[in-house]
């Protein structure tokens, strides 16, 4: 293969070493007219050059991070705020948190923006004392912090109330006490085992169909204070399930990383609006995408978003909860960050096939504008890992 500023030397699944040439993606702006909701979970971008250990500390590059959100509103998306794409419980404590909530929702409110930000318990570690009212008070004080700085609420899975729940009336107790003292109208988020191990269980049941009972009667008791539920099961069937459950004005918010393209076209029963973490990565054709499905063309929408699915489905392979190393490294090799370094060490959380994989899926998706800047980019940190070239 003829050597070009676009070429690198990549591994395969055999051990095979041998160049790969990354492809051009095309540029070519949203024009809006969106019919679909879509919120974008957004990663944050550490200072490489901080004098902390990123296993204990947290240090955020607070400019690069807040130009990337910019860049998220810029195409259309409204930004879900410090949820697991920006590795809360991964990294990311509840004091950082709160300040990029803080700082984020700022710069939302002086451009007109999308925001909403997640709520949830983890400050609150579960012990064997732990009680329901120690996860109430938990999630009431984060809650009040987040609509302090004026966003609305992603009311989070938590932890602590998957530890010391007893039954399902325990999940009814809470998410009642804690919707019922919200200003504005809050997004539930229903985080799968796959993305968190911690909430196996979740809803009171390790059966999705019994726990989606449960989170049903929640939603249907309290409609009024939710605007919408985000789930991550990574079943098709089981959010299509639900969604033609929901009452009349609770939207569906896909939260399904390997099914996205298909539930948000939807069927003639209706459609989910989205919340998604890979639109991080694929933002710039995720935006032309939804954009052609506004304008009727479901074929040119198809064609746009459906080449992205074996890239996300390869960044949220199992364990899922490592889904935040691809999405970073994407960043880093589009520009929107001069280093791969994550909150606590992240980006060594996925092995040197798996990253050159991303390379090849995001190639054949036409993710990357300036391909001599990806692979400039992606060399060094191949070369690292004893792969020059």
């Amino acid at each position: 293969m003829l050597q070009t500023p676009a070429t690198l030397m990549l591994p395969d699944k055999d051990g095979h070493i041998a160049h790969f040439t990354i492809n051009p993606g095309t540029a070519a702006p949203a024009s809006g007219g969106w019919n679909r909701t879509a919120f974008a979970a957004a990663h944050v971008v550490t200072d490489p050059l901080a004098d902390c250990d990123p296993w204990v500390n947290v240090a955020i590059d607070w400019d690069r991070t807040l130009a990337f959100r910019e860049h998220l509103w810029s195409l259309g998306f409204g930004v879900a705020e410090a949820m697991d794409t920006a590795q809360r419980g991964m990294g990311l404590d509840w004091p950082t948190s709160l300040e990029l909530i803080r700082r984020s929702q700022a710069a939302a409110s002086a451009g007109g923006h999308l925001i909403a930000s997640g709520a949830g318990t983890d400050h609150l570690i579960a012990t064997p004392g732990t009680t329901i009212d120690d996860v109430i008070a938990a999630y009431e004080e984060q809650c009040e912090a987040v609509e302090a700085t004026g966003s609305r609420v992603i009311l989070m899975a938590s932890r602590a109330l998957a530890a010391v729940a007893e039954s399902p009336d325990d999940y009814v107790r809470v998410y009642e006490r804690i919707l019922s003292g919200l200003a504005k109208p809050a997004i539930l988020h229903w985080l799968g085992e796959m993305f968190d191990p911690a909430l196996e269980g979740y809803w009171g049941s390790t059966d999705h169909m019994e726990a989606m009972k449960t989170c049903l009667q929640v939603i249907e008791a309290n409609a009024a204070k939710i605007d919408g539920i985000k789930i991550s099961l990574l079943s098709a069937e089981k959010e299509i399930a639900m969604r033609r459950r929901l009452p009349d004005g609770v939207l569906m918010y896909t939260g399904d990383d390997f099914n996205y393209p298909e539930l948000i076209a939807g069927d003639h029963q209706g459609h989910s609006h989205a919340l998604l973490g890979i639109f991080d990565p694929i933002a710039g054709v995720a935006a032309r995408a939804l954009s052609a499905l506004g304008a009727g063309d479901r074929e040119g929408y198809g064609r746009l978003l459906t080449p992205t699915v074996p890239l996300s489905r390869h960044i949220f392979c199992a364990p899922t909860r490592f889904y935040k190393t691809g999405v970073v490294f994407l960043a880093y090799l589009n520009g929107h960050q001069d280093h791969f370094t994550m909150v606590g060490g992240q980006e060594s959380a996925r092995s040197t096939l798996h990253l050159a994989e991303i390379v090849r899926l995001a190639s054949a998706a036409g993710l990357f504008l300036d391909p001599e800047q990806a692979a400039a980019r992606a060399r060094p940190v191949f070369a690292a890992r004893g792969i020059e070239g």
